[in-house]
């Protein structure tokens, strides 16, 4: 029990600011902090449906706040709770994928604490495309996408402990050669599955488009990783995890907007 209890506390201390107690970074400790993972999505997802209700409420109560406003709070919302340290892989990502340079190449631009062109061109297109997908959310589809955090979460930590390394040191690295990886994998996949299954039942055809756009990101990360880098690093992980939140959503309000028009 107090191995779970360290393994969650370095899960949510890594991947979140949430307030957390300390821990030491054995390998005993670590070796079930991808379990936890996912949970701090289920934190995000809370939160951005929480805004989501406010924002109905305001409207229907007539207060003058903008829908936008609240539309900027859900976007903003996992960067601040998680800190952007997925964002920042995103961002060195875009840098090494947009310089066309060798596999060895990409991988030093990975770990280079300077951001690009190609990384802030990235980041402001993909906060504004962010915030067009928050701006038409319907209940049903603010509901997969706050389960979205969750799968994404589970996919991205099932790519650390079976994925291919691209280099034997770094944050992923680390996290996959501490896991119990027999178990962590068992426990992912079945977070797969019941995530999956959450978000269509709670959108239906739009869940169902979601949990479509997240396997297919997933098999493209994978795809891109290994031709470009040799396999994964955690920046990577975090490129991913990005990715499949913003498709998830497209997928599901796309699905929306598609069913109204056709009704």
């Amino acid at each position: 029990m107090k191995k779970m209890w360290n393994s969650f506390k370095i899960a949510f201390s890594m991947y979140s600011r949430l307030p957390v107690p300390g821990s030491d970074w054995t390998r005993e400790n670590m070796s079930y902090a991808m379990i936890f993972f996912p949970w701090i999505g289920a934190v995000i997802g809370i939160v951005t449906y929480g805004i989501f209700c406010l924002r109905e409420w305001c409207a229907a109560w007539g207060t003058g706040v903008s829908e936008f406003t609240f539309t900027a709070l859900m976007v903003a919302a996992p960067v601040w709770i998680t800190g952007g340290i997925h964002m920042d892989g995103f961002l060195d990502t875009q840098d090494a994928l947009g310089s066309c340079q060798t596999k060895e190449r990409r991988l030093k631009i990975l770990k280079d604490p300077h951001a690009g062109a190609f990384a802030i061109l990235s980041c402001a297109l993909y906060f504004l495309c962010y915030a067009g997908i928050y701006a038409s959310l319907t209940m049903d589809s603010v509901r997969v996408a706050a389960l979205g955090f969750l799968l994404s979460r589970s996919l991205s930590g099932l790519s650390v402990v079976t994925f291919p390394q691209a280099r034997g040191s770094g944050l992923a690295s680390t996290f996959a050669e501490n896991a119990e990886k027999r178990t962590v994998r068992a426990v992912l996949v079945c977070y797969v599955l019941i995530f999956g299954a959450a978000m269509v039942f709670a959108g239906k055809g739009a869940g169902g488009a979601a949990v479509l756009a997240a396997c297919a990101v997933f098999f493209c990360y994978y795809r891109m990783a290994v031709k470009n880098f040799g396999g994964i690093t955690g920046d990577l992980a975090g490129y991913f995890l990005q990715m499949c939140e913003i498709w998830m959503a497209a997928a599901a309000v796309g699905w929306d907007i598609a069913e109204k028009n056709i009704l």
